[in-house]
């Protein structure tokens, strides 16, 4: 049966440096306690959005690859009074990206938000003399574009539709500072080239859908971002003022979603007081 509260989608709601992401075991090597950490930050971005959006009233839908990854997150939102429910969404097959929106369009009805949170790890892992293009593994950069370019590009194909019909909607975008410009990746980190081409999405999608009333913005994230596997990192223990905070990320989120339509924001760029702003 259909909500009657807004429907608001976050693909990508558990964060892959949660207690037992992936990034977190690459890292640490074991999954991590994170009992200490307040309950905003245990899953990232993905996850402190869910919670504000449904402390805000929205019925919020999580998506994520194995439903498994998302039932503390739901647990936490459903504790403190909020509705949601979890679909399991696979970016990489159009099948499932496409599966997963007909069951919540079936099951809470049409998505007024929508905030594209996925990430990857893919280039991490590589040993440090294999930090040149020549030596990246094709199938690394095909999952790097599916995430970063051809996902955001299904999804907004599957909800701005129905935004556009209805006169109103928004779509957020969460990136990186990759996305500002071509960066060398060095040893240790994902491979963000393609990071680029979801900035370009968004200004494509900006350029398109205002006019019928659908706010599209890109979010850059500039930093690193609390979360229990960045948490143990010795960066974050050394110097915490550098790490952000998640529920104060999701607050910008709703900021965006609730704008007047006479002063929409179509890019915003957070970044901690103490370091400086990329670009």
């Amino acid at each position: 049966m259909a909500s009657s509260k807004p429907i608001a989608v976050v693909v990508g709601a558990t964060s892959k440096w949660q207690a037992a992401g992936r990034n977190t075991l690459l890292a640490h090597g074991a999954e991590v306690d994170d009992s200490e950490l307040p309950i905003g930050s245990r899953w990232g971005i993905g996850g402190a959005v869910a919670q504000k959006f449904a402390a805000e009233g929205c019925f919020v839908v999580i998506t994520t690859r194995a439903a498994a990854n998302a039932a503390d997150l739901q647990e936490a939102i459903e504790s403190r009074g909020g509705e949601c429910m979890v679909v399991e969404l696979d970016l990489v097959s159009d099948e499932s990206v496409a599966s997963a929106f007909r069951r919540i369009r079936e099951s809470a009805g049409d998505p007024s938000v929508v905030v594209y949170n996925a990430g990857y790890l893919e280039g991490r892992d590589l040993p440090a003399d294999m930090e040149l293009l020549e030596h990246l593994p094709v199938d690394l950069f095909d999952t790097a574009l599916h995430i970063a370019a051809r996902g955001p590009f299904l999804v907004a194909k599957e909800v701005l539709p129905a935004m556009r019909a209805a006169g109103q909607g928004t779509f957020l975008i969460t990136n990186n500072a990759a996305s500002l410009r071509g960066r060398k990746r060095y040893t240790g980190q994902s491979l963000y080239y393609p990071r680029v081409m979801m900035r370009a999405l968004a200004q494509v999608l900006t350029e398109e859908y205002s006019e019928y009333g659908v706010h599209v913005a890109n979010v850059v994230i500039d930093g690193l971002i609390d979360s229990p596997g960045t948490h143990a990192l010795p960066l974050a223990q050394k110097r915490p003022e550098v790490v952000m905070n998640p529920e104060k990320i999701a607050e910008a989120y709703w900021y965006l979603h609730t704008q007047d339509r006479s002063a929409w924001t179509h890019e915003l760029q957070l970044t901690p007081h103490v370091t400086r702003p990329s670009f």
